[in-house]
């Protein structure tokens, strides 16, 4: 099991027409640049919401031809970080505070089923142990004396890496699937909102409330307690509600949060 591709990796092909592997490798790399490239536009503030989008100009912008720009917009438009305009053409999407709180609970509930039908189906313990190890280099990220940005961001990638390994314990090809698009949803991923409360007294004692979480999901699929599995699982997506909810409650709460422009305060997108 440990040698199944990563979650990231079945983002990427869920997305992929079936017909790509037969596509021109300069074509795709083409259309991979322009995706890329348009989706850090929107995250980093280069596109705000709500900006009509023509493919002429983002040709210029974005150095590739049309068809490429072509598919990018279709490829984003499915994640959700652009919509079609009622007369016609496309925008940068806005996302209500309701929005982002219903892909939480959508990821949550996706991936206590993935805990679920791990504990159910059995581990083999080498992804078990590999998980383990994850949680061990948590757990050495939060006993630092001094919990800096460093730590954060190493917490961060350990945490999308937990997730990524409890989403292949599944055994579940088509469950992989739904949990990367649910992830590929703005602000779902596992540590869209981690970085929010990166000062104050409750940094830190969340993610060590979150680590415990880990500890127990892990043990409770090791001990085949399904039930208790997905329990667990679900109210860790909780911690990410709060996450938000303090976040946008803060002036500067959404510093650390990528595509923060894009959030609108209460209420759902339009």
């Amino acid at each position: 099991m440990s040698t199944r591709p990563s979650v990231r990796t079945a983002a990427l092909h869920s997305r992929a027409p079936a017909s790509s592997a037969a596509a021109d490798g300069g074509a795709e790399s083409q259309t991979l640049k322009a995706q890329l490239r348009l989706r850090e536009l929107i995250l980093d503030g280069g596109l705000p919401a709500g900006e009509r989008l023509t493919e002429l100009g983002l040709v210029e912008r974005l150095g590739v031809s049309r068809t490429p720009v072509r598919a990018a917009l279709l490829a984003l438009q499915e994640e959700g970080l652009l919509e079609p305009l009622p007369g016609g053409g496309i925008a940068v999407k806005a996302f209500g505070e309701a929005d982002i709180h219903d892909a939480i609970e959508i990821r949550g509930t996706l991936e206590g089923l993935a805990a679920r039908l791990a504990a159910e189906r059995g581990v083999a313990p080498s992804l078990l142990a590999q998980a383990a190890e994850v949680l061990a280099r948590i757990d050495a990220l939060l006993a630092r004396p001094r919990f800096d940005e460093a730590a954060f961001s190493g917490y961060v990638e350990e945490n999308a890496r937990f997730h990524e390994l409890l989403a292949l314990m599944s055994d579940s090809e088509m469950l992989r699937r739904q949990i990367a698009r649910a992830w590929a949803q703005p602000f779902a991923s596992p540590s869209a909102f981690v970085m929010a409360p990166r000062t104050g007294p409750q940094a830190r004692d969340r993610l060590v409330v979150a680590q415990e979480q880990h500890r127990a999901t892990l043990e409770a699929v090791a001990r085949r307690e399904g039930a208790r599995a997905e329990a667990l699982m679900r109210e860790h997506a909780r911690i990410a509600h709060r996450n938000l909810s303090e976040a946008l409650a803060s002036r500067h709460g959404l510093a650390g949060v990528r595509g923060a422009g894009l959030i609108r305060r209460g209420g759902r997108s339009i």
